[in-house]
């Protein structure tokens, strides 16, 4: 008899039925572990490169930002003021987008420090079965 989900009622089961089907049950649940640690390890590379990759473009823009920086100096030292302003005006704009870039960085390595690790489910696990016995 199959319960609704599918899967088969095990109740009138013998003992030696339930232990003969022991291997292979650990053996669907050491894959089905393999397979999630698979699943996690992808999905937080690829959020690290994510995040990675807004990082860089923060610093290539912080890069340009220095230079931007030592023209307004020299043109603040010049005193002539439309071109100071233009200046200070694309330093707040480039300052602007590398702090966009970052925080969209930080954000995603944030997600990849929130992801469970399967290898800790697989410690509370055994831990809940050593503290049943």
């Amino acid at each position: 008899m199959t319960t609704p989900r599918g899967f088969r009622d095990r109740s009138e089961d013998s003992l030696f039925t339930l232990i003969g089907e022991m291997p292979e049950l650990i053996r669907n649940l050491v894959i089905a572990e393999v397979d999630a640690g698979k699943a996690w390890v992808r999905r937080t590379s690829k959020d690290a490169g994510i995040g990675a990759g807004w990082i860089a473009a923060a610093i290539f823009f912080l890069f340009w930002a220095v230079g931007m920086l030592i023209a307004f100096a020299v043109i603040l030292l010049a005193l002539w003021w439309p071109v100071w302003l233009a200046a200070l005006v694309v330093l707040i704009g480039i300052l602007l987008v590398a702090a966009l870039f970052a925080l969209l960085g930080v954000q995603r390595f944030r997600k990849v420090a929130r992801a469970q690790n399967p290898v800790q489910s697989i410690v509370q696990d055994v831990k809940e079965v050593r503290d049943e016995f």
